[in-house]
C-alpha cells in the first residue's frame, strides 16, 4: 500500500486586479512595450512592418500602439502612442501606421472582449501564410490553435482601408488567431500578455509544421486528443500565464523599456 503524502502545490499566479484605471493603463503599456521588445528578440521585426495594440481601459474606442517606423527593440513605455477611433494620434508625437489602424480598429470594434491584437511579418508565419491553410494539430503547442484559428484568403496589397480591416475581423470571428494569406499572422487576447504569447507560439508552430513537412509526412494528433489538449493549453489563462516568464526575462535584460 502506498502511504506517501501528496505534496501541497502553491497556487498558480493569477492576472492582476487593479485599484484604478491609471494603474491598469500603466500595466497594459508596460506589457505592450515588453511584448514589442520580445518581438524584436524573436526576430519578428521587418523594417517598419508590424504592430501590437492595447485597448485603453477607460476610453474603450482608443488603443495604445507602437509608433510607426520605430524599431521594436528600442520602444519604451513613454514612446507608445494613443490613437482614437478616427485614427488620430491623441497622445504622443509620432505617426501611426495606417495599416495598424485599418486592421486593429476594426478588430477592437468587432470584439469587445479583445484587449490586445498582435501582427507582424515573422519569417515562419509569412512563409506558412502562402499555403493558405490552417495549421494541423501536429504538436502539443499547435493544439493551442485547434479549431481556434482561421484563414483570411484574400490578399489585395497593404491593408490601408477600414473595409478590409473589417473583413479581416469577420474572418477572425470569435477565434484567437487568423492567418492572413501571403501576409502573416494576427493574434488577439483578453490581455496584451495573451495576444503576444499566442503570436510567439503560432509562429513557432508554423516553423514546426514547415520543418516536419519538409522532412516527411507528419502524423497528426487524434482529433479527440487534440480537443482535450486544446482545453489544457489553449485557454486565455494559459496564454497569459505562458507570457509571464518572458516578461520577467525581457525586463531583466532591458529594464529601460519601462521608462
Amino acid at each position: 500500500m502506498n502511504h506517501s503524502i501528496p505534496l501541497l502545490q502553491p497556487a498558480l499566479p493569477q492576472p492582476p486586479v487593479f485599484e484604478c484605471l491609471e494603474e491598469e493603463r500603466l500595466h497594459r503599456k508596460q506589457r505592450l512595450a515588453a511584448a514589442l521588445r520580445l518581438f524584436a528578440h524573436y526576430g519578428f521585426d521587418e523594417g517598419v512592418a508590424g504592430h501590437i495594440t492595447a485597448r485603453d481601459p477607460e476610453r474603450l474606442d482608443h488603443f495604445w500602439v507602437n509608433p510607426f517606423g520605430k524599431y521594436f527593440g528600442h520602444i519604451r513605455v513613454s514612446d507608445l502612442i494613443l490613437v482614437n477611433h478616427k485614427g488620430e494620434v491623441v497622445q504622443g508625437d509620432r505617426p501611426v501606421n495606417a495599416a495598424a489602424f485599418a486592421i486593429h480598429s476594426q478588430i477592437h470594434l468587432a470584439r469587445p472582449d479583445v484587449v490586445a491584437a498582435a501582427h507582424a511579418h515573422s519569417l515562419y508565419g509569412k512563409a506558412w501564410s502562402t499555403l493558405g491553410r490552417c495549421l494541423d494539430p501536429l504538436t502539443q503547442d499547435a493544439c493551442s490553435f485547434y479549431n481556434d484559428h482561421a484563414v483570411f484568403d484574400d490578399y489585395t496589397g497593404v491593408v490601408l482601408s477600414s473595409e478590409e480591416g473589417r473583413r479581416i475581423g469577420e474572418a477572425l470571428g470569435q477565434k484567437k488567431a487568423v492567418i492572413l494569406r501571403n501576409h502573416g499572422l494576427l493574434t488577439v487576447g483578453q490581455s496584451v500578455d495573451e495576444a503576444a504569447w499566442w503570436f510567439i507560439a503560432m509562429d513557432r508552430s508554423c516553423q514546426a509544421q514547415l520543418t516536419a513537412e519538409a522532412a516527411g509526412t507528419p502524423v497528426p494528433i487524434n482529433p479527440e486528443v487534440a480537443k482535450l489538449t486544446f482545453s489544457q493549453v489553449g485557454s486565455p489563462y494559459m496564454g497569459w500565464f505562458s507570457f509571464q516568464s518572458l516578461y520577467d526575462k525581457i525586463v531583466k535584460l532591458e529594464p529601460d523599456l519601462l521608462e
